[in-house]
C-alpha cells in the first residue's frame, strides 16, 4: 500500500539518508534538496534500469550528453525566449508573488485553460464584451483563422489577451462568464492566500529561463541561459549524429540531464523544483507514421513504470486539449501519478512535428535535411516523437509506491517494497553481536560479495539485531544475511557451522543455507 501522505515519505527520507533539505545547516534554500547515500543510490539505479531498457536493449537507439550552456541563439529558435512565460501578480500588501492563473483556478475550480476557451467561444457569439473592443477583436480574428492551432506569430496576441483575462478575472472573477452550461463562477475578488489583501499589480509574463553571464564583464551581449530543457542540445546535434553514426530512420536520441526553470510555485518536495533532472528522447520518424509510433512509445512507457512496481491503479493516461498544447506540440499526453495530494505528470509524449528542426534550419541557416537512404534525392526533415520522464519525479514515484506499513505481532512494520532492481542496498550482512570472531566471519563474506559481483553490500554491527532489521525494511534491502554462534561453530542449537540465516524482506522468511551456497543464491 503505497503511503498516502507526502509528510510521511519526506520523514522517511530524512531519518534514512534518502532525501535531505538544500543547505540545512545555513536554513536551508527554498524547494532545494540533496540525495543522499540511499537517494543517490535508489536515482542511479533508475537512471541505469532506464538507459538498459530504452538505449542498451534497443537497436534503433543512441545516446548524448550536451552542455548545459549553449548558444542563447538555440532558446530563440526554440521559442523559449517568446513563450516561455508564466503570468505573475504581485500582492502590494505583503509583496508575495503569484501565479495569476492559478490564483482564478483556485477561486472557481475550473482549469484556467477551460476559462480561457470558454471566453473564446462567448466572444465568438457575441455573448461577451467584457474589456477592450481591440483585444477581442484580434482575438476573434485569431480564433478564426487558426481554430486555436496557434503558432508562434501569434504569441503576442495570446499574451496580451490572456494578461487581459486575468487582470478582469483578480478584479472580479465571475462578471458575465458562465461555465458548463447555466452554472456561474464564484462571483467576488480574488484574495491573496498569504495575507487575504484584494490588492494585486497589473499581471505581467515572466520569463521562467535562468540568465547568468559567460566572461568576466556582464552585458546584454553575453547573458547565457541554464537550459530549461535537454531536448535542444539533440536537436542542434541532429547533423553531427547524422554525419558520424549514419542512422537510419526510424532512430532516436536519448539523454538524462539536469535542467532549470524558474518556477514560481513549486512545491509538493520534490515534484516540481528550479533544478531537476530529466531522462528525454528525440525520436526521429518519417513523416506520416507519427500514430503508429506515438501509441507504441505510450505503451511502451507505460510497460516500464508498471514492470517496475508501480500500480496500474495508480496511473492513468491524460490527453492535452488543443487549449494547453506547447507551441510545439500538435498531440501530447501525460501519463499521471495518483499523488497523495492528487493527480500529478510522471511523463509527457508530444508529437513536435519537424517543428525544432525547422527553427534549428531556419536560424542557423543549416542544412538539418535527411537524405532517404532509398532514393538519396529525397531530402527532408523528419517529424519526432519525444518522450519525456521527470526523473526526480519518478524517484518520488517510487518511493511512495513501495512505502508499506504492515502489522506484526503487536507492532508496525514499515517497509520499503522497491523491485530489487531499483533497490538502493541488494544484500545487508548483519552479525548477530560484536564478538570479533563474528565480526571476522561476517567481513570475510561482506568482502567476497563486493570483490566478486556487482551488488551493493552494507555491513552493519550497530544494535540489536531487531533494531537492524528493521532499518534494512525501510531502506528496502531484498535480503539479510545473518552471521550467528552456529555460524563459528559455537552454538549448534543457532545452525550448523558455516551456516548463515537469509532473511526476505517482504515475506520475512528466515532460511538457513550454507556459505558456500550463498553466491549461488545472490545470482552469481
Amino acid at each position: 500500500m503505497p503511503a498516502d501522505s507526502l509528510d510521511t515519505i519526506v520523514s522517511l527520507c530524512k531519518r534514512r539518508g534518502f532525501i535531505f533539505q538544500g543547505s540545512e545547516i545555513y536554513g536551508g534554500l527554498a524547494n532545494t534538496w540533496d540525495y543522499g547515500p540511499l537517494g543517490t543510490e535508489l536515482k542511479n539505479r533508475i537512471k541505469k534500469e532506464w538507459w538498459k531498457t530504452f538505449v542498451h536493449k534497443r537497436p534503433d537507439m543512441i545516446g548524448l550528453d550536451s552542455a548545459n550552456l549553449m548558444n542563447p541563439k538555440i532558446w530563440e529558435a526554440s521559442g523559449h525566449v517568446s513563450s516561455f512565460t508564466d503570468p505573475l501578480v504581485d500582492c502590494k500588501k505583503c509583496k508575495q508573488r503569484f501565479r495569476g492563473d492559478k490564483l482564478i483556478e483556485e477561486r472557481i475550480s475550473v482549469p484556467y485553460p477551460e476559462l480561457l476557451v470558454h471566453i473564446i467561444n462567448l466572444v465568438q457569439t457575441g455573448q461577451f464584451d467584457h474589456g477592450s473592443p481591440t483585444i477581442w477583436y484580434e482575438l476573434g480574428e485569431l480564433y478564426r483563422k487558426s481554430q486555436r492551432n496557434f503558432s508562434m506569430d501569434t504569441l503576442p496576441i495570446l499574451l496580451k489577451y490572456n494578461l487581459h483575462v486575468l487582470s478582469n478575472g483578480l478584479k472580479n472573477i465571475g462578471v458575465d462568464i458562465g461555465l458548463r452550461g447555466e452554472e456561474k463562477t464564484k462571483n467576488g475578488p480574488v484574495l491573496c492566500p498569504s495575507c487575504g489583501a484584494h490588492d494585486w499589480t497589473e499581471p505581467r509574463q515572466f520569463n521562467l529561463m535562468f540568465k547568468t553571464q559567460q566572461g568576466v564583464i556582464e552585458g546584454e551581449g553575453n547573458t547565457i541561459y541554464l537550459r530549461p530543457e535537454t531536448a535542444q542540445g539533440i536537436f542542434v546535434n541532429f547533423k553531427n549524429i547524422l554525419d558520424t553514426m549514419r542512422p537510419h530512420l526510424p532512430f532516436g536520441v536519448a539523454q538524462i540531464g539536469k535542467a532549470f526553470r524558474n518556477e514560481i510555485t513549486p512545491g509538493n518536495f520534490t515534484f516540481r523544483t528550479r533544478e531537476f533532472e530529466q531522462m528525454e528522447i528525440e525520436y526521429f520518424i518519417q513523416p506520416g507514421t507519427e500514430t503508429e509510433h506515438f501509441d507504441a512509445w505510450q505503451q511502451e512507457v507505460w510497460s516500464w513504470y508498471t514492470g517496475l512496481g508501480i500500480s496500474k491503479n495508480h496511473l492513468r493516461v491524460r490527453e492535452h486539449g488543443k487549449d494547453e498544447l506547447s507551441h510545439y506540440s500538435s498531440k501530447t499526453i501525460d501519463i499521471e501519478y495518483q499523488f497523495p495530494w492528487g493527480w500529478g505528470e510522471l511523463f509527457g509524449l508530444a508529437n513536435r512535428g519537424d517543428f525544432d528542426l525547422s527553427q534549428h534550419e531556419k536560424f542557423s541557416g543549416q542544412d538539418l535535411k535527411y537524405t532517404d537512404s532509398e532514393d538519396p534525392t529525397k531530402k527532408f526533415l523528419p517529424h519526432v516523437i519525444e518522450p519525456s520522464f521527470g526523473c526526480d519525479r519518478s524517484i518520488l514515484t517510487f518511493l511512495l509506491e513501495a512505502y508499506t506499513e504492515e502489522k506484526v505481532k503487536d507492532d508496525t512494520r514499515i517497509v520499503m517494497k522497491f523491485d530489487p532492481r531499483l533497490a538502493p542496498v541488494d544484500v545487508a550482512i548483519l552479525p548477530l553481536s560484536k564478538k570479533e570472531n563474528l565480526i571476522t566471519k561476517a567481513k570475510e563474506l561482506y568482502k567476497k560479495i563486493v570483490h566478486e559481483t556487482d551488488l551493493v553490500c552494507e555491513f552493519d554491527v550497530t544494535g540489536s539485531i531487531g533494531k537492524r532489521y528493521r532499518r534494512q525494511d525501510e531502506i528496502g534491502t531484498p535480503k539479510c544475511i545473518t552471521i550467528d554462534f552456529g555460524t563459528i561453530g559455537e552454538d549448534s542449537e543457532q545452525g550448523e557451522k558455516d551456516t548463515v540465516t537469509i532473511r526476505d524482506r517482504d515475506t520475512l522468511k528466515q532460511e538457513r543455507v550454507e556459505i558456500g551456497k550463498i553466491m549461488d543464491l545472490l545470482g552469481y
